[in-house]
C-alpha cells in the first residue's frame, strides 16, 4: 500500500498491511540529549512535522499556507534584567522569559506572559486588519503550477497549512487574549466574543478557498484547539457550544464540502466534556489523549465508538521508565490498533528524560505492533 492509503484505509477501519506510524517531534532539549548519546544530528532530519527514515515515519507533506499575521508584530528583545528579559513576541504577546535555552530554540521553562494585543473590541477591530484573507504573501510562490503538476497524483499525505495545522477558535482568543482574559471575556465582552469567533471561520474559509478551489484536497485538516487542562476544559461545553459551535459547524462542513476527508482537532489536557460537541460539529479524530490527563484511549472509544478516531495516546512517561515497561504499555494498546481507527503516537514532543535507547526500542516494539504482531 501507499502510505496514503495505508492512512485512509485505516481512518474507515478497512485492511491495512500496517498502521500508519507517525510521530510529531522533539523537544530540542532531548535533541541535545540524543546527540550526546551518538544520534547524529545532521543525519536527523525529523524535526517538528518531517518524516524520519531512520524510525520508519510514514512521509506526510505540508502545503505551507500562512493562517498567521500579516503583517506580524515586530519581535524584540524590550529589557532584559539577568537571566531574564522581557521580549515582545511575533504574535504581539509581551512575556517575560528565561534567557536559557533561547539560543537553541526552546528556553527552559514557560514565560511569564504579561500583556496580549487584544483587551478590548477597540484593540480587536485593529487586530484583524493583520488577517485579511487575501495577503499574497498567504501562500507560497509559483503554488498553483506545483499544485496542478504534483499534488494531484500523490502517493502520500498531504495537509494544508504551514507546520500542519490551522488555529483554531479557542486557540486564538487564547493568544490574542491570554487565558484568563478570555475567560471573563465570554461574560464581559459576549457581542465580542460571537464576532470574534465568526470572524475566526471566515478567515480561516477564505483564506483556504484558494487552494481547494484550484483543486488542492488535502487529505485531512489539523485544527489547534489546546483547549483542555488536566482536570477538564478550559471553557465550559455550554460556553463551547453558544459561541464556538456554530462557527466549528460551518468551518467543518467548508471543507467537507471541498472533498477534505477527515477534520482532527488537536487539543492537550482532558477534553472528554466537549467530544460531544466536536463530534456534532463532524469532526472525525482527536490528539493526543494525554496520558497524564487521564484520555485513555481504550476508555475513549468504548465511551465515543468508532465514529471517532483516535490519534496519540502513548504515554511519554512510560517511554522514560525500561524496556519492559514499554512493552507493556504498547501492549495495553493493541486491542485499539486491531480495531483500527487508531494510529498511537507518542501523547505530544518527546521530552528530554527519553533516553535515545529507549526511544529506539519504543519505536522497534510499536513498529511491530503496526503490523499486528506479538512481542
Amino acid at each position: 500500500m501507499t502510505t496514503r492509503e495505508r492512512f485512509h484505509a485505516c481512518m474507515n477501519y478497512g485492511a491495512v498491511d500496517r498502521v500508519p506510524n507517525h510521530e510529531v517531534g522533539t523537544w530540542v532539549q532531548t535533541k541535545l540529549r540524543w546527540r550526546d548519546e551518538g544520534l547524529a544530528i545532521d543525519d536527523y532530519h525529523w524535526d517538528w512535522f518531517v518524516g524520519e527514515e531512520r524510525w520508519g515515519l510514514d512521509p506526510r507533506e505540508y502545503f505551507d499556507v500562512r493562517f498567521d499575521m500579516v503583517p506580524p508584530y515586530e519581535e524584540k528583545v524590550l529589557s532584559r534584567d539577568g537571566d531574564t528579559e522581557i521580549i515582545q513576541r511575533a504574535n504581539g504577546v509581551v512575556s517575560k522569559a528565561l534567557v536559557t535555552g533561547a539560543a537553541e530554540g526552546m528556553r527552559a521553562s514557560m514565560d511569564e506572559y504579561l500583556r496580549f494585543p487584544v483587551e478590548t473590541p477597540a484593540d480587536f477591530a485593529e487586530l484583524k486588519k493583520r488577517f485579511r484573507p487575501s495577503s499574497p504573501s498567504r501562500y507560497p510562490a509559483y503554488w498553483r503550477d506545483f499544485a496542478q503538476r504534483g499534488w494531484q497524483q500523490r502517493d502520500h499525505v498531504l495537509v494544508l497549512g504551514r507546520n500542519c495545522s490551522t488555529l483554531g477558535f479557542y486557540w486564538r482568543g487564547r493568544e490574542w487574549m491570554g487565558t484568563e482574559n478570555l475567560s471573563y471575556a465570554w461574560y464581559d465582552y459576549p457581542e465580542m466574543m460571537h464576532e470574534m469567533m465568526e470572524f475566526i471561520a471566515d478567515f480561516t474559509i477564505e483564506t483556504a478557498r484558494p487552494a481547494l478551489e484550484a483543486g488542492v484536497v488535502p487529505d485531512y485538516i489539523f485544527l489547534n484547539e489546546d483547549m483542555s487542562m488536566k482536570n477538564g476544559p478550559l471553557l465550559s461545553p455550554d460556553t463551547y457550544r453558544t459561541f464556538i459551535l456554530p462557527h466549528m459547524k460551518r468551518l467543518v462542513a467548508f471543507f467537507k464540502s471541498h472533498g477534505v476527508p477527515w477534520f482532527v482537532v488537536d487539543t492537550d489536557g482532558n477534553c472528554e466534556l466537549l467530544i460531544p460537541h466536536l463530534l456534532e460539529a463532524g469532526v472525525d479524530a482527536i490528539w493526543p489523549l494525554e496520558r497524564a490527563s487521564d484520555m485513555d484511549p481504550l476508555a475513549v472509544r468504548r465511551k465515543f465508538g468508532r465514529s471517532l478516531r483516535l490519534w496519540g495516546g502513548v504515554d511519554k512517561r512510560e517511554l522514560a521508565k525500561n524496556p519492559a515497561a514499554i512493552d507493556a504499555h504498547l501492549r495495553s494498546l493493541a486491542p485499539l490498533v486491531a480495531d483500527g481507527g487508531f494510529i498511537p503516537t507518542v501523547d505530544h514532543l518527546v521530552p528530554p528524560d527519553v533516553s535515545l535507547a529507549n526511544f529506539e526500542h519504543y519505536i522497534a516494539r510499536k513498529q511491530q505492533l503496526l503490523r499486528g504482531e506479538a512481542f
